[in-house]
């Protein structure tokens, strides 16, 4: 093997070898990325009650079904409609729900700075329900 095969080989090694650790940062860097950015969609951005009465509640999406809902936030001697459009997070919610259309509810939520498809529509995202007494 010539000199200048050799160097022609060792250059080789190197650019492999440069290309190697390139590939692994990018894939750190890509690793790191997606865990930042699940946490920001996880994070609470503030927790609260709404009262109202439920408009509606609905299972519905194409690829990630979800449970979407509208609350009617005026009383029932206010003409005018106030709505607020919420997601349920689990069955159990939107049946506790379901069963209380018509009724005063309090609902309990946690807004989200951003949602991920299978969670819901909105970034308001109900966990707890509370029929109240007219």
């Amino acid at each position: 093997m010539s000199e200048f095969q050799q160097v022609v080989e060792e250059g080789r090694q190197n650019i492999k070898k440069r290309a190697r650790k390139v590939l692994l940062y990018l894939l750190l860097l890509a690793s790191v990325a997606l865990a930042g950015y699940f946490l920001v969609c996880n994070f609470t951005y503030s927790e609260g009650t709404r009262i109202g009465y439920v408009m509606k509640i609905s299972y519905k999406g194409l690829l990630f079904k979800t449970y979407e809902g509208t609350l009617n936030l005026a009383t029932r001697s206010d003409l005018a409609v106030k709505t607020w459009d919420f997601s349920a997070n689990s069955r159990k919610t939107y049946e506790a729900i379901s069963s209380s259309e018509g009724s005063r509810v309090k609902l309990h939520y946690k807004q989200k700075l951003k949602v991920m498809p299978w969670q819901g529509k909105t970034q308001y995202l109900v966990y707890k329900v509370e029929t109240l007494k007219e």
